[in-house]
């Protein structure tokens, strides 16, 4: 007999729709999981091109300093050693990231962290007065000086943002890590890594148990249970909603739209090269070079996988009908997502969870946590 009605319906199967259904199924609870696109894990969904698992959106690194959540996602994946050691290329220089003693040494020819310090103090353009920045080459002047901000952040950022850096937010870049030290690992989170089987595999172990319908968009599916309730037909039903898509969506953007940025993947699969450009991230900061990265899949793996797979990322402005990647937390959009939310607290029996549902950025260790927080309050409640 096939099951019809289920405790929680799931809209997304993205990391936190998966996590949140694992977790509650584990406490006997059943989960009907829909998802508008034709597979499962969302943003890091993995491909695989002759041995080479291939982010489809975007390089995700895993990387937390959460042991808790460390020890929770080894359950369903073995992970490699990877660290995360970009590059960035500006013209024909290139350097390293973040920024550290080598991308100094580059710059400026020093070789110790007090000739580094000494160098960013001289460029560093203190504001009159004691004032704030206004904008966000204020900002990034004040931080770091002249030449890190015209070579290695004013390119990259106007094209991330589609918007000059005086006429950004100074609140983007509060701080700018600087590092003394000859380190190129990108993150200090002591537990770091690629899983082998790609991140695909890991929600399909999350969704074990879970009645998954792909290619399916909520609205319509909701209208077409509807229907066939008044047709008195055979349909699905469930008891709550754990909506993981945009919250102004879900209201029909009665209050207006709340704003993102978006990305376009442009990926070249090239059989006959072995390695084209030996980084798995490497930045272009220049703005005339319309892409921020190219990613080259292969490096994840430690270049294992025949020929190579690479993937051109360029930010664009979100429009209906694109994948919504970065929500734009500036001050007059967080006071319109605080109104979403007090809408949202009015509905009965639907939870808002993820990035846009909760309209903020999360990596991906704060996904995981934040859907463990909201299973293990669902699971106190109904107890």
């Amino acid at each position: 007999m096939i099951q019809r009605h289920f405790d929680y319906l799931v809209v997304g199967a993205g990391l936190f729709g998966s996590v949140f259904s694992h977790e509650v199924m584990g406490q006997g609870k059943s989960c009907l999981v829909i998802d508008k696109r034709p597979y499962v894990a969302g943003n890091i969904y993995t491909s695989k091109v002759r041995g080479i698992h291939v982010h489809e959106f975007g390089a995700h690194i895993f990387h937390t300093s959460d042991r808790e959540v460390w020890d929770y996602i080894n359950q369903f994946a073995q992970f490699n050693h990877f660290v995360n050691s970009p590059m960035a290329v500006y013209k024909e220089e290139i350097y390293n990231l973040p920024f550290n003693m080598n991308t100094f040494s580059r710059l400026w020819g020093i070789k110790t962290p007090n000739e580094a310090k000494a160098k960013v103090g001289s460029q560093v353009v203190s504001l009159p007065g004691g004032k704030e920045a206004s904008n966000l080459e204020q900002q990034a002047l004040a931080l770091v000086g002249r030449d890190i901000y015209e070579k290695l952040i004013k390119g990259y950022t106007e094209k991330q943002w589609g918007r000059d850096c005086v006429e950004l937010p100074a609140f983007i870049i509060k701080r700018i890590p600087l590092r003394y030290t000859y380190d190129n690992n990108y993150f200090t989170d002591p537990y770091q890594g690629i899983p082998v089987d790609g991140y695909t595999a890991i929600v399909d172990k999350l969704l074990e148990g879970a009645k998954v319908l792909l290619g399916t968009d909520y609205r319509n599916f909701c209208k077409e249970q509807e229907q066939c309730r008044e047709q008195g037909k055979d349909c699905f039903s469930w008891d709550k909603v754990l909506y993981t898509g945009m919250i102004d969506e879900y209201f029909d953007f009665c209050l207006g739209n709340l704003a993102y940025r978006s990305l376009r993947f442009e990926k070249e699969d090239m059989p006959e090269v072995d390695n084209f450009q030996g980084n798995a991230v490497i930045n272009y900061t220049e703005r005339e070079i319309p892409y921020t990265r190219i990613i080259e899949h292969k490096h994840f793996q430690f270049g294992e996988g025949e020929g190579t797979v690479i993937t051109r990322e360029y930010p664009a402005d979100w429009e209906p009908g694109m994948e919504p990647y970065y929500p734009v937390n500036d001050e007059a959009n967080n006071q319109l997502f605080a109104k979403y939310q007090k809408l949202a607290q009015k509905e009965k029996n639907v939870l808002f969870g993820g990035r846009l549902g909760q309209y903020r950025y999360y990596d991906m260790d704060k996904v995981i946590k934040a859907a463990l927080l909201m299973a293990q309050e669902e699971i106190r409640s109904t107890v």
